[in-house]
């Protein structure tokens, strides 16, 4: 372990006022994030972006995470985590504010990539500083519940940022986000503080070739399924805003969907550990969200459609594939490379959503191809569990 020391940040007494900070400050990347798909129609109209440009938009805030995933925790080690985190923050200030006042794709682009580069940095220092706090006491308790800060923050933007757009513009909304951003890296800068002591990096072992394949397969799965939800909740209030509903009340009822995993998924983490049959919830929770998805823009009552929507997705316990299949030792090593695939699905899928509603001219489209979407993380599962098969009867000595 390592003693932290030489911070004049004030000192915090308890590791749950330090949980509650990360929280704050992590809830900023998820209304970030979101605030492109919440302001989409404004800023499609406006710039005369395609709708693929806009996806695009979408996708580029995650994409530096295919290059950041792996060394970002040596980045933390080098500046030290919470300096590396207010960096990340300024980062995302910056890019924001690039992104709120651009006159073209160009400029939202660049912004885009600079304050997402901020923000998977950030993200990756943060699940390491928390584990810090935590060492040995309440872990999985503390890594829930930084890890809601995520939908938190894309439910608060989508419930939020349309109405604001659309009351004042949508740069106003995209400002909203950067000043997230910013009271994230006031809280950082001047009131947390390191845990007193942290853990000392450990060195990375290297992934043997069914390893990385667990890592990737596990990666994509993910994202797939992410990338589904995020593509409803970038697109879906265009769609709703064809059928009639203001944008507002369209933000709103696409923001239940990510109100209701706040609950539905560590509820469905703990279903799926009392019952003991991972992949029955996988395939089911998949199953039932893309048909859901699938049925979205022709149920008359959108809102419960959504509800339904976010009930689903709370039961595949996907984020439990890898840490149960590794070694110890050779988990942060595979979550590294885990996380790049990751990344990587969740930038491409929302280009691809935008160019098909640009193909088809349909605003439902975007949302039926999440659906489809869905059978990559079935596909993938299905591919991890074949390897993991193979590798048990090759070696059964040493079953993970």
């Amino acid at each position: 372990m390592i003693p932290v020391s030489g911070y004049d940040a004030p000192q915090m007494d308890s590791r749950w006022v330090a949980l509650a900070l990360i929280f704050v400050t992590r809830t900023s990347m998820g209304f970030q994030f979101q605030s492109i798909g919440s302001v989409g129609p404004l800023l499609v109209a406006d710039l005369g972006l395609s709708y693929a440009q806009l996806g695009t938009l979408i996708g580029l805030y995650l994409l530096p995470g295919v290059v950041l995933a792996l060394p970002g925790g040596l980045i933390g080690q080098r500046l030290g985590d919470r300096r590396a985190v207010v960096a990340s923050l300024a980062l995302m200030v910056v890019g924001g504010l690039v992104t709120a006042w651009s006159d073209g794709f160009a400029g939202a682009a660049a912004g885009r990539l600079v304050s997402g580069g901020g923000a998977v940095l950030m993200n990756i220092l943060l699940v390491k500083i928390t584990a810090d706090w935590f060492a040995g006491r309440e872990m999985a308790t503390a890594m829930a519940v930084m890890l809601t800060a995520w939908p938190v923050g894309l439910g608060l933007a989508a419930a939020t940022l349309g109405g604001l757009a659309t009351a004042t513009s949508w740069r106003t909304s995209l400002v909203a986000a950067a000043a997230m951003a910013a009271l994230g890296l006031v809280v950082m800068a001047t009131v947390f503080r390191e845990a007193p002591v942290r853990a000392a990096p450990g060195a990375r072992a290297a992934l043997a070739a069914r390893e990385v394949g667990l890592a990737i397969s596990s990666g994509v799965a993910w994202g797939a399924f992410n990338a589904s939800l995020v593509a409803v909740i970038a697109f879906g209030p265009a769609m709703l805003v064809a059928r009639g509903v203001s944008l507002g009340q369209a933000g709103f009822e696409v923001s239940l969907a990510i109100w209701v995993t706040i609950l539905s998924v560590p509820l469905g983490g703990v279903l799926s550990d009392r019952v003991g049959r991972p992949d029955v919830f996988i395939v089911a929770g998949t199953v039932a969200a893309g048909a859901l998805l699938f049925a979205l823009p022709t149920i008359p009552g959108a809102a419960l459609g959504l509800l339904l929507v976010g009930v689903a997705i709370g039961a595949p316990p996907l984020t439990s594939l890898l840490p149960r299949a590794l070694a110890p030792e050779r988990l942060a090593t595979g979550l590294g490379v885990s996380y790049t695939a990751y990344y990587l699905v969740m930038a491409v899928v929302q280009p691809l959503a935008g160019w098909l509603r640009d193909v088809t001219g349909d605003p439902a489209t975007p949302v039926r191809f999440a659906a489809a979407a869905m059978a990559t993380t079935i596909a993938s599962v299905v591919i991890f569990r074949v390897i993991e098969r193979r590798a048990a009867a090759a070696s059964p000595a040493t079953r993970p």
